[in-house]
């Protein structure tokens, strides 16, 4: 629940803000630990609809990286990891991060870890970035963890979104392709077919293939709307149960050209979550299967959880990892056994995950490249066909009568 406040700190100062909470109760403890004198307090929670809450409040990535910056900073500076988390709540732009980030700020006077007050709010924090804290409060590290996350997530975020924006045009040619071709159908091709049958002339057979089409499109239209929405609303349905996801998954990778990209982008992922891992200390076991929970595909979360079992049993890492040579190239194999063998395994992992980086980006660099000709092409040729299709017999009956 989340609670308006009015308050007088320890200085005298009257301060204003927000506080979440499961109680009224918890809410005013919670600000008493602050020091804070109580001037009044009020439930804000019902006052905001659910709509509000689900859709416009979150906390984007680069929300993130900047705020592991900032604490890293302020760790470095000597500065309490109480009081940090207090300033940071108090300057933080985003009202939900901040909302997190003030109920951190009372586990962390309640005497709770940093990592444990993260670890209630995994709709932010990840369990990868809970157990790198982890990790930090252990080894006495904690403003090096914090500065590894925010380039972590920098990287990842970079990568994540060149990407995804690469594939929007593509997404965007295909969708317009599709719309230009049913207007076509529905609105100019029933009109011109009036012509053509009306003129009692002999039609070519591939005019004929477009009218049909045609009339199925005006006939049969709704029926085909409601097929595609069922269909629609099938697919996400199965990409809501783990079966599903582990189908498009596996779609994802075996696609042309796409699947080669998404494979470089999960490889890229896996080596640069291992090689952050194991510089901060992270047990290789355990790296692998936190990588194997962030690294965003089914297909390659099962690969990492036989290979951590692998490792359990006494193999090395790239003797577990060649046992799966579809979706580990030897190349990376054959890298982190140099690794392995010369006491660099984090130095190669690093290697690695710069040069997949790169792979992706001139993957994404060509696929962008050949799809836009090539779906100007499609585009261009379908419109030209159908326009053939019915404006050939016109002409022919145009010449005719003249």
């Amino acid at each position: 629940m989340l609670f308006k406040y009015k308050a007088i700190d320890p200085e005298g100062v009257k301060k204003e803000g927000e506080i979440d909470a499961p109680n009224r109760d918890m809410a005013v403890s919670g600000l008493q630990r602050r020091g804070l004198v109580i001037i009044s307090i009020k439930d804000e929670t019902e006052s905001k609809s659910i709509f509000q809450l689900s859709f416009f409040e979150k906390v984007s990535n680069k929300d993130i990286v900047i705020l592991s910056r900032q604490i890293a900073t302020l760790f470095e500076a000597q500065v309490s990891a109480l009081k940090s988390f207090t300033m940071l709540a108090t300057n933080t732009e985003n009202k939900l991060l901040s909302r997190k980030l003030t109920v951190v700020s009372d586990d962390l006077q309640a005497g709770i870890s940093i990592s444990g007050a993260l670890s209630k709010h995994p709709d932010v924090f990840s369990n990868f970035y809970i157990n790198m804290v982890k990790v930090g409060e252990e080894t006495g590290k904690l403003n090096q963890t914090f500065l590894y996350l925010a380039e972590y997530l920098d990287r990842q975020y970079s990568l994540t979104s060149k990407t995804r924006n690469a594939l929007i045009y593509p997404i965007f040619v295909v969708v317009t392709f599709f719309v230009v071709m049913t207007l076509m159908f529905v609105v100019v091709i029933p009109r011109l077919s009036e012509i053509i049958l009306d003129s009692a002339q002999d039609i070519p057979f591939y005019t004929k293939i477009v009218i049909a089409i045609s009339n199925i499109f005006v006939h049969y239209g709704f029926f085909i709307l409601i097929f595609l929405v069922l269909l629609g609303i099938w697919v996400w349905r199965l990409s809501m149960t783990e079966k599903g996801k582990q189908y498009l998954d596996s779609l994802k990778l075996s696609m042309p050209a796409v699947g080669n990209l998404y494979k470089k982008l999960y490889l890229s992922r896996i080596s640069d979550n291992l090689s952050t891992m194991l510089s901060s200390g992270v047990p290789i076991v355990r790296a692998i299967d936190i990588t194997a929970q962030v690294v965003g595909s089914r297909v390659y979360s099962g690969i990492l959880a036989e290979v951590a079992d692998g490792v359990k049993s006494g193999l090395t890492l790239s003797i577990a990892f060649a046992r799966h040579k579809v979706e580990i190239p030897g190349i990376l194999v054959q890298m982190v056994q140099v690794g392995e063998e010369t006491g660099s395994l984090v130095s190669i992992l690093k290697t690695l995950t710069d040069f997949y980086r790169r792979e992706v980006d001139d993957a994404v660099d060509t696929l962008v490249g050949l799809i836009e000709p090539v779906m100007i092409v499609v585009l261009g040729l379908g419109v030209g066909v159908l326009l053939v299709s019915v404006l050939m017999p016109i002409y022919n009956l145009a010449g005719s009568i003249s």
